[in-house]
């Protein structure tokens, strides 16, 4: 029989092998996140008719004579380069800039994908729509990072602990020109001191000052924390305060109960308008039904601070830690993977940050459909960390990434693949007329 005839029947397998990766190819145009194919192939086996020989002295050497039998696939190659990332508004939709892929478990079995267009099931688990596997990471429990990876759970309706405040800060400026508040007045039954009527006085507007801020006790309930400041010496420069007790009972002239402790005390100043005395307070509310709330009071350090310049006094209280009981009511993912909870409460939370796997050779990974891959023997085993957190790649939300098909070059392909196969065929035809005529030769 003749060699050409296997040899074109081979060239026909092959190339035919060729136009199943290119359709292959061209139906997944649109598929997100798919990988395009592509067949290399090599020379199939030679069959020697005649070997080499040595130069015998004074004539040349003979070269072999090698007659090859065909084609074979050499490989299937799948290229792993970016496709384009098109934005989808969803929060839930992740895309990949760069190498890795995510991982999603099946029972105890872990696969890894680059398709990103997740969703949150009944459980608040975040799963691939396509099977269900659940996206894994690690998750944070109120704000506190859990050890070791684990499936991805974001329960909407969730809740958050109130969590009472501890730390306020109080910055602004106490009027450097206000003359000393004058408590002497004629008008009030009780001069020790200052009353409601002092404070009135139109010459002891601009010597008096107060804010207030609202805290939140172990229960979420909220309570008005007070602080007041008057100017009681020019030189040096010193202003009284005190912070009111919303729980105690009102004194003899009218005032309202104050805080023991650094409820009470003096501040004072230099003559560059910066705090000399002590920068921190401590005081101790007993809100009923409740834990006592100790909070410090941070007057903050040097300009940044409270101060004492020329210009309205505008001391704020600011920036306390407290807050009520709330529940998820939604999150977003940064680039790192990361997964913020907003609540009802107005608290941002950590909750969970999405894991990602390198490979040494992302081309050894075994395709089993829907848009998973799984390790085989020459990948390598996977190296998980986080975005921009071991691994270089990192995150879109709200986008997917496409597939990475170019249609022209598959257009390209398809052609030279079916002349190819037309080639191959004429090589098969002639072939048979060849053999044809062998037979004919008995007639």
């Amino acid at each position: 029989m003749m060699r050409s005839l296997f040899a074109g029947v081979s060239g026909l397998r092959t190339t035919q092998v060729r136009m199943d990766v290119i359709g292959n190819n061209v139906a997944n145009a649109s598929t997100v996140a798919f990988k395009s194919g592509r067949v290399t192939f090599k020379e199939g086996f030679a069959q020697l008719v005649a070997g080499a020989s040595r130069p015998p002295g004074d004539q040349g050497g003979i070269n072999p004579i090698q007659v090859g039998l065909g084609t074979q696939v050499g490989s299937v190659d799948t290229l792993f380069t970016q496709g384009n990332i098109e934005s989808t508004g969803l929060a839930t939709d992740l895309a990949i800039q760069g190498d890795s892929f995510f991982v999603v478990r099946k029972g105890n079995q872990s696969f890894f994908t680059r398709s990103g267009n997740f969703q949150i099931d009944a459980d608040g688990k975040m799963v691939s729509p396509t099977n269900g596997f659940v996206v894994q990471g690690r998750m944070y429990k109120d704000g506190v990072l859990q050890d070791g990876i684990q499936d991805i759970q974001l329960p909407f309706g969730q809740k958050v602990a109130a969590r009472s405040t501890s730390a306020v800060k109080l910055a602004g400026n106490l009027d450097a020109s206000a003359p000393v508040f004058d408590s002497d007045d004629p008008s009030s039954k009780n001069n020790d001191g200052f009353t409601v009527d002092t404070r009135g006085l139109a010459k002891n507007a601009k010597s008096w000052a107060e804010s207030s801020i609202t805290v939140f006790d172990s229960l979420g309930d909220k309570h008005d924390l007070k602080i007041q400041f008057w100017k009681t010496a020019a030189e040096p420069a010193a202003w009284d305060y005190q912070i009111i007790d919303p729980f105690g009972a009102a004194q003899a002239n009218g005032e309202p109960a104050v805080l023991g402790g650094d409820g009470t005390g003096t501040l004072t100043f230099g003559d560059d308008g910066v705090l000399t005395s002590a920068s921190i307070l401590n005081v101790t509310l007993s809100p009923p039904g409740a834990q006592d709330l100790t909070i410090k009071i941070d007057l903050g350090d040097g300009i940044n601070g409270l101060t004492q310049y020329a210009g309205v006094s505008s001391p704020v209280l600011r920036d306390q830690d407290g807050y009520a009981a709330g529940t998820l009511q939604n999150f977003s993912i940064d680039r790192s993977g990361l997964i913020t909870g907003y609540f009802t409460n107005g608290v941002t939370s950590p909750l969970g940050q999405v894991a990602l796997a390198d490979f040494n050779n992302p081309s050894g990974l075994l395709r089993i459909g829907d848009n998973m891959y799984q390790e085989s023997a020459n990948s390598g085993g996977p190296v998980v960390g986080f975005a921009l957190e071991g691994s270089q790649s990192q995150l879109t939300s709200g986008a997917l990434e496409m597939s990475n098909v170019d249609l022209s070059q598959e257009f390209t392909n398809m052609i030279v693949t079916q002349r190819g196969f037309q080639a191959n065929g004429r090589v098969i035809t002639s072939s048979d007329e060849l053999l044809q005529e062998v037979v004919n030769l008995k007639r």
